[in-house]
């Protein structure tokens, strides 16, 4: 059974943590705990993560109200019937409108059923998410650490964590993807109360606009906090260097704190 996050567990794996990394230790220190910014498992949040790929997460916000105004709410049943003109009159792209009604589609058929995602392991979670069009590498990680709750999910798109892993780590340049692999399995199996520490210094540390679009990734591919690795995400295909509120991540957050912030989701 996948370890969940709880407010208990959470507590566990930040003294864990700060005990073997004395980089996050100094976050937890200068910042305290972060809030386990957690999202509820299903359609609705699947939903949500998919409309704030590429975009702001105030932005991903608005579309998700403009779906709920056209379809009365946002339930598969009720997704499912609405055309993909109808949805995209109400200003969804042509792709996310294809990808979530194809995904409302799939669940009235009986073909996908995220509530099974409970009793299946990461990896398996993992992998009946992203046979779903539209959804990415990023896009399940993120329903995996968030909505599931799941402890040793790393999303390995996201810019903002890219972003304070340098800052943490005082890096001179932005860590390539193998980089971030070496260091992320030191914390397993925390790795998603890592990403919660590490979001928790972006939010409450001061930074330019500017000064995060420069930063240049020191390999032609770069992970991002809430950037995404390539277009994982697309159908057969989220981010960009722009940095907006933080990852779908925390975007419907119950906790009252601030949600992460990061740059673009790809997907």
């Amino acid at each position: 059974m996948a370890l969940q996050l709880t407010t208990d567990s959470l507590a566990v794996g930040v003294a864990e943590l700060s005990r073997r990394d004395p980089h996050l230790a100094a976050v937890v220190a200068r910042h305290g705990a972060p809030p386990l910014w957690d999202r509820p498992p299903g359609f609705g949040t699947l939903v949500q993560i998919i409309l704030e790929q590429q975009i702001s997460l105030s932005a991903g916000r608005a579309a998700y109200g403009r779906l709920e105004r056209l379809a009365g709410a946002v339930t598969p049943e009720r997704v499912a019937a609405l055309s993909e003109a109808e949805l995209r009159g109400a200003g969804l792209t042509r792709q996310k409108s294809a990808y979530i009604r194809e995904l409302a589609q799939a669940i009235v058929a009986g073909a996908f059923d995220p509530d099974g995602l409970a009793a299946l392991d990461d990896e398996e979670a993992r992998t009946a998410l992203i046979k779903l069009r539209g959804v990415g590498a990023w896009t399940a990680d993120i329903y995996l650490l968030m909505a599931l709750g799941r402890a040793d999910i790393w999303p390995s798109g996201d810019l903002a964590l890219v972003a304070a892993i340098r800052e943490v780590k005082r890096m001179r340049s932005l860590p390539t993807s193998d980089r971030i692999g070496r260091i992320t399995r030191t914390w397993s199996p925390w790795r998603a109360v890592a990403a919660r520490v590490l979001w928790h210094h972006y939010l409450s540390t001061p930074r330019s606009r500017a000064k995060v679009i420069a930063a240049k990734p020191s390999s032609r591919r770069t992970p991002a906090p809430s950037r995404r690795q390539a277009p994982t995400d697309r159908p057969s295909a989220v981010r960009s260097t722009t940095p907006v509120r933080a990852t779908a991540a925390a975007a419907s957050s119950r906790s009252a704190a601030r949600t992460p912030r990061g740059g673009r989701r790809r997907g």
